[in-house]
């Protein structure tokens, strides 16, 4: 099993940077794919970007340019950092996880089996 927390959420204005922080426990982060969707109120859920467990990165293409992923396995932290925000980034993001049996990490949710709880991040116009 797989503990998931993320931290680092808040209330910030339009063109602010945020850094969401998550932390697993339970296993070690190194062999999994590690991710991060959002989901905004009356919407599903949503692919935002994942890192492989050699360090590739994806991103959904709204963010792409502004967000960028990291990990540090001796640590078993990932971290979004999200700049230039917009009021459409408002949502609870949520960190997950999967052990990395494939070579390239799913966008979809159905795609990790390890949540985090969610950290709420809302971008005031």
């Amino acid at each position: 099993q797989v503990q998931l927390v993320e931290s680092g959420g808040g209330l910030v204005h339009a063109g602010d940077s945020l850094r969401l922080s998550c932390i697993a426990s339970g296993r070690t982060a190194s062999n999994l794919h590690m991710g991060w969707f959002r989901q905004a109120p009356g919407k599903e859920r949503e692919f935002v970007s994942a890192i492989t467990k050699s360090g590739d990165t994806y991103f959904v293409d709204s963010v792409k340019g502004r967000f960028t992923i990291s990990r540090e396995n001796a640590k078993n932290m990932v971290y979004l950092q999200m700049n230039s925000l917009k009021p459409e980034d408002t949502a609870v993001y949520y960190c997950a996880a999967v052990p990395a049996f494939t070579s390239r990490p799913s966008i979809s949710t159905n795609g990790y089996t390890y949540w985090g709880q969610g950290t709420q991040v809302t971008v005031a116009s």
